[in-house]
């Protein structure tokens, strides 16, 4: 009976930890992510639209990653938003998410047409990626930016923005 005790704790034991590493990615509708930032109250939202597929935006995910970090004790929230087809969620996304063992909170945007949601984000949207939406409701703040980040750069568009 102890030796069945023993296994049974261990398991226990790390049950907690393969619930972090297993992240849930929810697939949203702008509408969703518009509904979050009205809702926010004085949250900063970045929210970075990106997919697994575009090189770099693979390359300026570390620089989200550490924002995300340091927003932990701060009224901020990194969203990285993917934009890869919804088909792929287990078999490209997920696993990708793990290989990167990225901490940010991650979904996927499932809407059909482009036409109609890439003005909605912003109307200065070509449609490229990476692209990075700043959001803070409360601060009447919504600000958009097309293009890659390099090293320093995404704190210094927080710092340029006051937020």
């Amino acid at each position: 009976m102890r030796r069945l005790l023993v296994p049974c704790a261990l398991a226990l034991m790390f049950l907690p930890i393969l619930k972090v590493s297993a992240q849930h990615i929810p697939i949203v509708h702008l509408r969703d992510l518009e509904q979050r930032f009205t809702k926010g109250g004085d949250t900063t939202f970045v929210v970075n639209l990106w997919a697994t597929w575009c090189g770099p935006c693979v390359k300026e995910l570390p620089y989200f990653e550490a924002l995300n970090a340091s927003y932990s004790d701060k009224k901020g929230k990194v969203l990285l938003v993917t934009l890869d087809f919804t088909e792929q969620l287990d078999t490209k996304v997920i696993p990708f998410v793990k290989q990167k063992a990225l901490r940010s909170e991650v979904l996927m945007l499932d809407e059909a047409n482009p036409n109609d949601w890439i003005p909605k984000v912003s109307p200065e949207w070509s449609g490229a990626i990476p692209a990075t939406l700043f959001v803070n409701h409360s601060l009447g703040i919504r600000h958009f930016y097309e293009g890659s980040f390099a090293e320093g750069e995404l704190e210094a568009k927080l710092k340029e923005l006051r937020l």
